[in-house]
């Protein structure tokens, strides 16, 4: 993969969960106010508010969802194959206690930072770039759901 494109994938990566650059010189499609990106909008989230169901699911299980979807690529990278997975178990979380919500956006941070590393050694080839850029798709998709999620938990976001 050429230098630019592999640049552009985890700018878009690192958009996705750490919002733009800062100082902020706007964005390629998050908001362009800092801190929009997952991380950002997961801070300050509580346990409590990360574990309000809304329409059939919540915060918590949406981060540990897409944590293990990460999961899943970054074992792909590393095997060279689609490992077991178990979609139904991904969104099985209903309430968290602050243990286990850290836990969670901890691994959540763990797979997005191994991603990042791997994007500049992959050999890649036509398989990793679509699981690459399929990541990235997937994680900007519950971007914004989280987004609107966020609406019902904390009213005045």
């Amino acid at each position: 993969m050429s230098e630019i494109l592999r640049n552009s994938v985890k700018t878009m990566v690192k958009e996705t969960f750490e919002g733009p650059p800062v100082p902020v010189k706007g964005s390629w499609f998050t908001d362009s106010k800092p801190n929009s990106g997952i991380f950002g909008v997961l801070e300050g989230m509580s346990y409590d508010q990360a574990s309000i169901a809304v329409h059939g699911t919540t915060l918590a299980a949406h981060i540990d969802h897409i944590r293990y979807h990460m999961w899943g690529t970054n074992e792909i990278i590393r095997q060279g194959k689609q490992p077991e997975m178990d979609w139904r178990k991904s969104w099985g979380i209903h309430s968290v206690d602050e243990q286990e919500w850290n836990r969670i956006q901890e691994g959540l941070r763990n797979e997005y930072l191994t991603l990042l590393e791997s994007i500049d050694v992959i050999d890649w080839n036509e398989l990793l770039a679509n699981e690459v850029l399929s990541s990235l798709a997937h994680s900007a998709y519950h971007l914004g759901a989280i987004k609107q999620m966020i609406k019902s938990v904390k009213p005045s976001s």
